[in-house]
């Protein structure tokens, strides 16, 4: 595995290694890698010839108030693990030298990228579709790799691909759980041994959502209520709880498609998200 630090090094590498036809798959992350980051990897290891993996908390990313200066940062420790899942090149920039000084244009989803998540985290989804966008730059990979917990990232990111015809095909993959359930997260460390106790009612509540829903329950409000009882009798403070459709991520009224349940919640002072979808199965 070969590491670099600037998009010039990215591409002459890859120019050594893009040969006769070979796939690209590109695995974003910010660091801190844990089981789930690595199925990422393992997923386009098994699909593709070359596998890229980029490690970068991106700055456009974080609010006034969030945690970018106290974001987990393990780069040796991330890089120990991607050697050993069989990663062909490690791309960790510093923001000084993957942003100009003056860095100004940003990608903008204006419709989706101000509701549920981004409601409460106003920049956050432009931040990380403009990385996402110059991540695609700078590798032009055939496949790119996002986990289904970022739903709403995925499905944006999935979206502005299309929007501008890049030919790079979207694998989302499953969300890796521990055994309670928790969605594996890098934020899981700032829970405290009683609100990691009680942060797998978030799961729990929408497992319970979807049995009702497959029972035949479709009263929307009734379903969400019953979920966020759940999470908040387990400790948890809802920030948000919200039904849509897979297909444009609109608030839905009537369950008459597909749908995906969308959720944040915090217990203590650690913000937890999570979904399910919701499918009419025959």
């Amino acid at each position: 595995m070969k590491r670099v630090s600037t998009v010039a090094a990215l591409r002459r590498e890859l120019g050594k290694l893009r040969k006769n036809g070979k796939t690209v798959g590109l695995v974003p992350t910010m660091g801190a890698l844990h089981e789930g980051h690595l199925t990422l990897v393992r997923k386009a290891r098994a699909k593709c010839d070359v596998v890229v993996v980029s490690v970068f908390v991106n700055p456009l990313q974080f609010g006034p108030n969030e945690d970018f200066a106290s974001y987990p940062r393990r780069l040796a420790r991330d890089a120990a693990l991607l050697k050993g899942c069989g990663v062909d090149l490690l791309f960790a920039p510093t923001a000084e030298t993957f942003y100009e000084p003056d860095h100004q244009t940003m990608i903008v989803s204006p419709k989706v990228q101000s509701m549920y998540c981004g409601q409460y985290r106003p920049g956050h989804f432009s931040g990380a579709l403009t990385v996402v966008a110059k991540l695609f730059f700078a590798a032009q990979p055939d496949f790119a790799f996002f986990g289904k917990k970022d739903w709403q990232q995925a499905w944006l990111i999935e979206k502005m691909t299309r929007d501008l015809n890049w030919p790079i095909r979207i694998v989302k993959v499953p969300t890796v759980r521990g055994k309670d359930g928790l969605a594996l997260s890098s934020r899981n460390e700032y829970l405290s041994e009683a609100e990691r106790a009680g942060a797998p009612a978030i799961r729990a509540a929408l497992v319970a959502l979807e049995k009702s829903f497959r029972a035949g329950e479709r009263r929307v409000a009734l379903l969400k209520r019953n979920a966020e009882r759940t999470i908040e009798k387990a400790g948890g403070k809802i920030q948000y709880l919200e039904i849509a459709s897979c297909r444009t991520l609109m608030p839905l009224k009537a369950l008459d498609e597909e749908a995906v349940v969308l959720v944040a919640a915090f217990f203590g002072k650690t913000r937890l998200i999570d979904n399910i979808e919701l499918k009419n199965r025959r």
